[in-house]
């Protein structure tokens, strides 16, 4: 019998909701990316640390006192390797429900396929958003095909969170392993933003080389969020640490990109940045609570 997630997070007891944590591994020793892919992302990122598996990472954000939005990338149609279990994902998630929130994945490529899938995830398993990654998995998201998938999940109320901004997947491999980064720039959402009022789109990331286009969609579109994981604090754009500290300090999310940053060293480089402290509780926590429903939105 399937367990549907449910959220069992008690939001005054958290220090932060991080809301970008990549489940990379699952239970059977399978990797979300391509053997190649991996090894060229160790050697961009220069880390070869662990990578910990769904039921590891609670247990870590748990003794942070924190709680943490985790998924995986279903690129399966532009890299031919099959997807981490989004279903096991959340069931994971339902395990840790005191500090877990899944996010699932589909390949938008698929079609019908992949607007049935994220309706199961979201009516069978409780998934609260989905994650998509234009450059990996080959898709424009401004096409209107996938606009029979945006409106499922609008019609749900789920979040969809998109990469936006350069990756380092593909990177220093021969043409990039054909991977095309003008995909993953946030002017692209500007439609899916106009189009679908009430879906509410996360663009991930300081969007390098293109952050002023995600400033000024979220400055125009008010169901989009910006997300401030995948670079240490003290890389931060300066147009956009300004809109963290002022117009858009209520659209801001905490976000890590665990396992690739820590949430630790991300919260110790803040310190040392222009952000202001009396921005930081919306954007560690109280932002995020209110896009996922975990407090009230008004």
């Amino acid at each position: 019998m399937t367990t549907r997630y449910e959220p069992a997070i008690d939001v005054e007891a958290l220090r932060a909701i991080d809301a970008h944590v990549h489940i990379e591994i699952d239970a059977h020793g399978h990797s979300s990316l391509p053997d190649d892919l991996a090894e060229a992302a160790s050697k961009y990122f220069r880390t070869d640390g662990p990578r910990p598996d769904l039921d590891s990472i609670a247990q870590y954000y748990r003794e942070r006192q924190m709680a943490a939005v985790v998924f995986t990338v279903d690129s399966e149609s532009h890299l031919g390797h099959p997807p981490i279990s989004s279903v096991e994902i959340a069931e994971g998630a339902a395990r840790n429900n005191d500090v877990l929130i899944p996010f699932g994945s589909v390949d938008p490529r698929k079609g019908a396929t992949a607007v049935d899938t994220a309706r199961r995830l979201i009516e069978d398993h409780g998934v609260r958003g989905f994650k998509f990654h234009p450059t990996v998995q080959g898709f424009d998201p401004s096409d209107p095909a996938y606009a029979p998938l945006y409106a499922a999940l609008e019609d749900a109320g789920v979040v969809a969170l998109f990469h936006t901004g350069q990756t380092g997947i593909g990177a220093g491999m021969p043409g990039g392993r054909g991977f095309r980064l003008g995909l993953s720039n946030p002017i692209l959402l500007d439609g899916v933003a106009a189009d679908f009022p009430g879906l509410q789109i996360i663009m991930a990331h300081p969007s390098v080389p293109w952050q002023d286009e995600a400033l000024s969609v979220a400055t125009h579109k008010h169901n989009t969020w910006i997300d401030l994981s995948g670079w240490s604090p003290k890389y931060f754009p300066e147009q956009l640490v300004r809109a963290a500290n002022s117009y858009l300090k209520d659209r801001i999310l905490f976000g890590s990109d665990f396992p690739l940053l820590t949430p630790d060293r991300w919260l110790s480089d803040a310190e040392k940045t222009a952000l202001k402290p009396e921005v930081m509780p919306g954007i560690l926590k109280a932002n995020a609570a209110r896009l996922l429903g975990l407090t009230s939105l008004a």
